[in-house]
Protein backbone atom coordinates (compact mmCIF):
# COMPACT_ATOMS: atom_id res chain seq x y z
CA UNK A 1 0.00 0.00 0.00
CA UNK A 2 1.05 3.55 -0.59
CA UNK A 3 0.84 5.54 2.65
CA UNK A 4 2.03 8.88 1.28
CA UNK A 5 -1.37 10.52 1.78
CA UNK A 6 -1.75 9.08 5.29
CA UNK A 7 1.70 10.26 6.32
CA UNK A 8 0.91 13.74 4.96
CA UNK A 9 -2.42 13.82 6.80
CA UNK A 10 -0.65 12.96 10.05
CA UNK A 11 2.07 15.55 9.46
CA UNK A 12 -0.63 18.21 9.13
CA UNK A 13 -2.53 16.97 12.19
CA UNK A 14 0.63 16.83 14.31
CA UNK A 15 1.55 20.39 13.31
CA UNK A 16 -1.89 21.54 14.44
CA UNK A 17 -1.80 19.45 17.64
CA UNK A 18 1.48 21.09 18.64
CA UNK A 19 0.01 24.61 18.41
CA UNK A 20 -0.33 26.50 21.69
CA UNK A 21 -3.64 27.83 22.97
CA UNK A 22 -5.95 24.91 22.18
CA UNK A 23 -9.04 25.50 24.32
CA UNK A 24 -12.01 23.41 25.30
CA UNK A 25 -14.69 22.89 22.67
CA UNK A 26 -17.53 25.42 22.78
CA UNK A 27 -20.08 22.68 22.12
CA UNK A 28 -18.94 20.37 24.93
CA UNK A 29 -17.11 18.17 22.43
CA UNK A 30 -13.70 16.64 22.83
CA UNK A 31 -10.69 18.70 23.88
CA UNK A 32 -7.30 18.29 22.19
CA UNK A 33 -6.14 15.56 24.56
CA UNK A 34 -9.30 13.53 23.95
CA UNK A 35 -8.90 13.89 20.19
CA UNK A 36 -5.30 12.68 20.42
CA UNK A 37 -6.28 9.77 22.69
CA UNK A 38 -9.00 8.81 20.20
CA UNK A 39 -6.46 8.82 17.37
CA UNK A 40 -4.10 6.63 19.40
CA UNK A 41 -6.91 4.16 20.03
CA UNK A 42 -8.06 4.10 16.40
CA UNK A 43 -4.52 3.66 15.08
CA UNK A 44 -3.75 0.84 17.49
CA UNK A 45 -7.01 -0.88 16.58
CA UNK A 46 -6.40 -0.66 12.84
CA UNK A 47 -2.76 -1.74 13.24
CA UNK A 48 -3.98 -4.76 15.24
CA UNK A 49 -6.52 -5.56 12.52
CA UNK A 50 -3.82 -5.33 9.84
CA UNK A 51 -1.44 -7.56 11.79
CA UNK A 52 -4.31 -9.98 12.44
CA UNK A 53 -5.00 -10.20 8.71
CA UNK A 54 -1.31 -10.88 8.02
CA UNK A 55 -1.33 -13.57 10.73
CA UNK A 56 -4.31 -15.27 9.12
CA UNK A 57 -6.80 -14.32 11.81
CA UNK A 58 -10.31 -13.04 11.12
CA UNK A 59 -10.19 -9.67 12.88
CA UNK A 60 -13.02 -7.15 13.04
CA UNK A 61 -12.96 -3.38 13.32
CA UNK A 62 -15.28 -1.88 15.91
CA UNK A 63 -14.60 1.74 16.84
CA UNK A 64 -16.81 1.93 19.94
CA UNK A 65 -13.86 1.50 22.32
CA UNK A 66 -12.08 4.38 20.57
CA UNK A 67 -15.02 6.64 21.46
CA UNK A 68 -15.41 5.52 25.07
CA UNK A 69 -14.79 8.34 27.57
CA UNK A 70 -13.28 6.01 30.18
CA UNK A 71 -10.84 4.60 27.63
CA UNK A 72 -9.88 8.05 26.36
CA UNK A 73 -9.23 9.27 29.92
CA UNK A 74 -7.16 6.16 30.62
CA UNK A 75 -5.00 6.89 27.59
CA UNK A 76 -4.62 10.55 28.56
CA UNK A 77 -3.55 9.76 32.13
CA UNK A 78 -0.86 7.39 30.83
CA UNK A 79 0.91 10.40 29.30
CA UNK A 80 2.77 13.26 30.96
CA UNK A 81 1.00 15.97 28.97
CA UNK A 82 0.04 17.14 25.50
CA UNK A 83 3.57 16.96 24.11
CA UNK A 84 3.82 13.33 25.22
CA UNK A 85 0.45 12.56 23.59
CA UNK A 86 1.53 14.26 20.35
CA UNK A 87 4.79 12.30 20.35
CA UNK A 88 2.92 9.04 20.92
CA UNK A 89 0.50 9.80 18.07
CA UNK A 90 3.53 10.51 15.84
CA UNK A 91 5.20 7.21 16.73
CA UNK A 92 2.00 5.19 16.44
CA UNK A 93 1.06 6.76 13.09
CA UNK A 94 4.53 5.83 11.83
CA UNK A 95 4.03 2.27 13.05
CA UNK A 96 0.64 2.01 11.36
CA UNK A 97 2.04 3.41 8.11
CA UNK A 98 5.01 1.04 8.25
CA UNK A 99 2.64 -1.91 8.69
CA UNK A 100 0.46 -0.71 5.82
CA UNK A 101 3.50 -0.16 3.57
CA UNK A 102 4.30 -3.85 3.85
CA UNK A 103 0.81 -5.26 3.27
CA UNK A 104 0.50 -7.47 0.23
CA UNK A 105 -2.22 -6.74 -2.29
CA UNK A 106 -4.03 -9.85 -1.07
CA UNK A 107 -3.86 -8.77 2.59
CA UNK A 108 -4.97 -5.23 1.76
CA UNK A 109 -7.97 -6.68 -0.10
CA UNK A 110 -9.21 -8.81 2.80
CA UNK A 111 -12.72 -7.81 3.82
CA UNK A 112 -12.88 -6.92 7.50
CA UNK A 113 -16.26 -6.84 9.26
CA UNK A 114 -16.56 -3.21 10.38
CA UNK A 115 -18.80 -1.46 12.87
CA UNK A 116 -18.34 2.30 12.86
CA UNK A 117 -20.11 4.91 14.97
CA UNK A 118 -19.85 8.70 14.92
CA UNK A 119 -21.68 10.94 17.40
CA UNK A 120 -23.66 7.94 18.67
CA UNK A 121 -24.90 7.25 15.14
CA UNK A 122 -24.17 4.03 13.29
CA UNK A 123 -22.25 5.01 10.16
CA UNK A 124 -21.15 1.62 8.87
CA UNK A 125 -22.01 -2.00 9.58
CA UNK A 126 -20.55 -4.09 6.77
CA UNK A 127 -17.29 -5.65 5.63
CA UNK A 128 -14.67 -3.22 4.32
CA UNK A 129 -11.38 -3.96 2.59
CA UNK A 130 -8.45 -3.46 4.96
CA UNK A 131 -6.97 -0.99 2.48
CA UNK A 132 -10.16 1.06 2.61
CA UNK A 133 -10.00 1.22 6.41
CA UNK A 134 -6.49 2.58 6.17
CA UNK A 135 -7.19 4.94 3.27
CA UNK A 136 -10.24 6.22 5.16
CA UNK A 137 -7.89 7.55 7.80
CA UNK A 138 -6.07 9.67 5.20
CA UNK A 139 -9.13 10.67 3.22
CA UNK A 140 -11.43 11.62 6.09
CA UNK A 141 -10.62 10.68 9.67
CA UNK A 142 -7.25 12.35 10.25
CA UNK A 143 -8.06 15.56 8.30
CA UNK A 144 -11.41 15.85 10.11
CA UNK A 145 -9.68 15.67 13.49
CA UNK A 146 -7.01 18.15 12.35
CA UNK A 147 -9.85 20.54 11.49
CA UNK A 148 -11.46 19.82 14.87
CA UNK A 149 -8.17 20.73 16.59
CA UNK A 150 -7.96 23.95 14.57
CA UNK A 151 -11.43 24.81 15.83
CA UNK A 152 -10.03 24.72 19.37
CA UNK A 153 -7.36 27.32 18.60
CA UNK A 154 -7.57 30.59 20.53
CA UNK A 155 -6.12 33.78 19.10
CA UNK A 156 -3.60 35.67 21.19
CA UNK A 157 -6.23 38.28 22.03
CA UNK A 158 -8.43 35.54 23.50
CA UNK A 159 -10.92 35.35 20.65
CA UNK A 160 -11.34 31.91 19.11
CA UNK A 161 -10.18 31.62 15.53
CA UNK A 162 -12.74 29.96 13.29
CA UNK A 163 -11.43 27.74 10.57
Amino acid sequence: MDTTALRSAYDRLLDVAALPNLAEADDGGWNADQILAHLLSVDATIAAVALGVVAGARPTFDNRLTLDAWNLNRIITEHTGRADLVDHVRRQATTLCDIADHLSVAAASVLVPALLFSNNTLVLDQPVALADLIHGLADDHVPRHAQQLLGLRIAVAGVRKRS
